[in-house]
């Protein structure tokens, strides 16, 4: 399951990232509200990058550097709200 959903992200990345430079609509001459379509598009698109990044911190964060060791062993605390008055992860 996780090696699939690594993949998906993957996936994910690759298509954010090849779509954040509008490519398409170079040439175009057409202005909205002032500024050319592709400015809009850019804008719109990393908006819209961004809450993706969102959800990929609050669902998948750390996937694909996981260790494959005995669950037994797990580096996880047991209470992961836990933080140092640094404002980091206790030891």
């Amino acid at each position: 399951m996780r090696r699939t959903e690594l993949g998906i992200w993957i996936a994910v990345a690759v298509v954010l990232a090849g779509l954040a430079v509008p490519w398409f609509l170079w040439g175009s001459a057409t202005v909205v509200a002032g500024l050319p379509v592709w400015l809009w598009w850019h804008v719109g698109w990393m908006g819209f990058a961004s809450i993706v990044f969102w959800v990929f911190a609050q669902r998948a964060w750390g996937i694909g550097i996981e260790t494959t060791e005995d669950s037994s062993e797990s580096p996880e605390r047991a209470d992961p709200e836990q933080r140092t008055t640094l404002g980091g992860d206790s030891p």
